[in-house]
């Protein structure tokens, strides 16, 4: 185990499992792992970070996102949750609540079920089970490029995002998410049309215990506004202690 890098706003450029990877650590408390959406760097996370309070949070660029440079080959999803692993062995990290977004959704189920013990709690925004899952509208995807008033985000790398697409293509969690013994919250917006909230139906109802959180939202949680329904949601889950409640929360 390393030592922890540094509580600062700026992010350092490090080399795990041979991979040079952007991370940031931010503030203190317990530590939240943030595992990010296609395309998306760090500086998505800042709405979210904003409403935050008392927490130690990680955010880092997947390589070939950001100004993570792109691998050679692409990575898998269960590679992908072990540069995870990675990250909070970097940061001097032991155990973390994790919040996956989108594509990182599927690395947080992932990294759940082959390291359990590195994962507090589990919270799932905007995701699905990946092979199996109900599909989006194309015309959506157009939601998934970078926010108004995000000109200071690194352009999206096009091989890096190729190389996403074929993990996420290829990877399915359906034959392990009864596996996942996680405490864990499915957060979905009903207006999603990237990710249909059918989906966030199917993984609440197939991960032991798990609790469902719908928001009046589309697929964008991480935007002004959305992002603070979603800190809401998640914030007294992560808060409270281990115990027995009821699997189906509609808000």
């Amino acid at each position: 185990m390393k030592h922890a890098l540094p509580r600062a706003s700026d992010a350092e450029v490090v080399c795990i499992r041979g991979h040079r990877v952007r991370i940031r650590v931010q503030g203190d408390g317990p530590a939240l792992l943030l595992l990010n959406g296609l395309t998306r760097p760090l500086e998505s996370w800042e709405p979210v970070a904003r409403e935050l309070r008392g927490r130690t949070i990680i955010s880092f660029d997947a390589p070939g996102v950001g100004r993570s440079p792109t691998p050679v080959l692409p990575l898998s999803i269960p590679q992908m949750a072990r540069l995870a692993t990675g990250v909070l062995d970097e940061t001097g990290v032991d155990t973390a609540d994790v919040l996956g977004f989108s594509h990182g959704g599927a690395v947080a189920q992932q990294l759940a079920v082959d390291a359990p013990t590195r994962v507090r709690r589990l919270v799932l925004a905007s995701t699905s089970c990946g092979i199996g899952a109900s599909p989006g509208s194309q015309d959506a995807l157009r939601s998934l490029l970078p926010p108004s008033g995000a000109r200071a985000w690194p352009r999206p790398d096009a091989v890096g995002t190729l190389w996403q697409f074929l993990a996420i293509s290829s990877w399915s969690s359906i034959p392990f998410l009864g596996a996942i013994r996680t405490p864990t919250l499915v957060v979905h917006g009903i207006r999603d049309r990237v990710v249909p909230p059918a989906n966030s139906t199917v993984l609440a109802q197939r991960i032991p215990g798990a609790r469902l959180v719908t928001l009046p939202a589309g697929h964008d949680l991480q935007r002004a506004g959305p992002a603070g329904s979603l800190v809401g949601a998640m914030e007294p889950f992560l808060a409270a202690r281990l115990r027995s409640e009821p699997p189906l929360v509609k808000v």
